[in-house]
């Protein structure tokens, strides 16, 4: 596919923590790097200069003007940005990051590729984990920062290569999901639901690039399915390659049982052997159990397997304690799908039993901005005393008839018995918590974006109390 005379290569885009690290692999390989990109923040930014990598601030033609050999463009470059024009215009050879992954990192490796609609991050550092804590020195691409590594992608010589397979599309030039490039060995489906309204149209649009990458696996292969999930049940029904189901349910070839629930832990078996977890709720033992899965399908043996999890460290932004001020203590979960909240503060309802758990919600991506989850994101606070939702980001970018409705949203929340408050943006949020929250209080804040800096505003408003 890429033709042996590339020598040079620029990253339109180098900001991201996939992008920088996959410069900083290639410039290990021997190819002449730059990158370019709008504003590049830490840790990537001090991650690329101790590379001596070359990055120029913002995107111009002149960027490209000593025609590199290759041109990477990220997925968030799009049509009308002045490096792609250029590329087209001049006709310069250019990939996705998923295709130069794919053709320089991942080929002749054995790939296990995790995807689904929720877990995905905490599943693949997981089992990255395992294989790094038993010697194997896998290299790995994560979508987040695992507390066990200081990075979330590193390039090594081992034959193994764990990725997160994100279903999302991969350029403005290719609109495959990503992890159609990935050429699994091992695919691991957590759950499927629809998610990303704006790529996809609806569910059997998301179970059609689901089954797509299904049909990779090789007959020497495996696919390793949450048996339990019913979107995903006749997509598990195939007979090109070994098929392996995990779950709670009696027919699961992984079958978790015996589940303990405990503030900070959960214990659970399978047939064999007994599992302790330094994780919280029922949705990490799903994620265990498609951890030991595809370990157990490469050689490791359950000792080993939990000999991981007993220094398994998570992973900033799942459930992360950011601090406690004023006695009061301050989460930050990356959760913006119903699910994922539901099921985060299910498990921090386990975790704190007694305590007043405050959700605050920044509905900003793609989906929970439309009213596709109308009813479900008000039930998926069902384990909250008290819900705060701040403004729904760029309304007015969606037709009125798709639109989330807000007024619908904290009706329904105040009818369920929740105290409930909608609030223009971050400061009005942290002066309503201030207000409200009392010593012994837990506040959860959900988002998948910054949200203008809320927890650290949040805990010095309540140290000052």
């Amino acid at each position: 596919m890429f033709s042996s005379e590339i020598k040079s290569v620029h990253f339109t885009g180098i900001g991201g923590t996939a992008m920088a690290s996959a410069a900083a692999a290639m410039l290990d390989k021997g190819f002449t790097v730059t990158g370019s990109d709008q504003n590049v923040y830490e840790p990537m930014a001090s991650f690329l200069a101790a590379k001596k990598i070359p990055v120029l601030n913002g995107y111009d033609e002149r960027n490209l003007a000593s025609k590199p050999d290759l041109v990477v463009i990220g997925n968030a470059i799009s049509r009308g940005n002045p490096e792609a024009e250029y590329v087209l215009d001049h006709k310069l050879r250019y990939c996705s990051l998923a295709a130069l992954l794919a053709e320089f990192f991942i080929r002749g490796k054995r790939a296990l590729v995790v995807a689904g609609t929720h877990g995905k991050t905490t599943t693949t550092s997981l089992l990255t984990w395992v294989f790094e804590h038993n010697g194997l020195n896998p290299s790995y691409l994560i979508g987040g920062i695992p507390n066990n590594f200081s990075q979330g992608a590193r390039f090594t010589d081992s034959e193994w290569f764990i990725i997160e397979g994100d279903e999302y599309d991969t350029a403005f030039f290719d609109k495959r999901s990503k992890f159609i490039h990935y050429q699994p060995e091992i695919a691991i489906i957590n759950n499927l639901e629809f998610d990303h309204a704006d790529i996809f149209d609806n569910l059997d649009a998301v179970k059609k690039t689901f089954s797509h990458f299904i049909r990779l696996v090789p007959r020497n292969g495996l696919l390793l399915g949450n048996g339990d999930d019913a979107n995903l049940k006749e997509l598990l029904n195939v007979t090109h390659c070994p098929v392996k189901r995990f779950g709670l349910g009696a027919d699961n070839a992984v079958q978790g049982f015996n589940l303990r629930f405990g503030p900070t832990a959960t214990e659970f078996e399978i047939p064999s052997f007994k599992f302790h977890l330094n994780l919280v709720g029922e949705l990490n033992v799903r994620n265990a159990l498609a951890v030991i899965g595809a370990a157990k399908h490469c050689g490791l043996s359950n000792k080993q397997i939990q000999s991981a999890f007993d220094t398994f460290k998570g992973i900033k932004r799942r459930m992360e304690v950011k601090g406690i001020a004023g006695g009061v203590t301050v989460i930050d979960d990356f959760g913006h799908h119903p699910t994922a909240i539901r099921e985060t503060l299910k498990a921090l309802r386990l975790r704190y039993a007694k305590e007043k758990i405050w959700a605050v919600f920044e509905p900003r991506s793609n989906t929970t901005r439309r009213k596709v989850f109308q009813e479900e994101l008000a039930s998926s606070f069902a384990d909250a005393d008290a819900v705060v939702v701040a403004e729904v980001a760029r309304l007015e970018q969606i037709a009125p008839a798709e639109r989330l409705n807000p007024e619908q949203l904290m009706q329904d929340l105040k009818t369920a018995g929740k105290a409930a408050a909608y609030l223009p943006d971050a400061n009005a949020i942290v002066a309503h918590l201030a207000a409200g929250a009392q010593g012994g209080d837990v506040i959860c804040v959900f988002s998948n974006g910054g949200f203008d800096g809320i927890h650290g505003k949040l805990l010095a408003r309540l140290g000052r109390r």
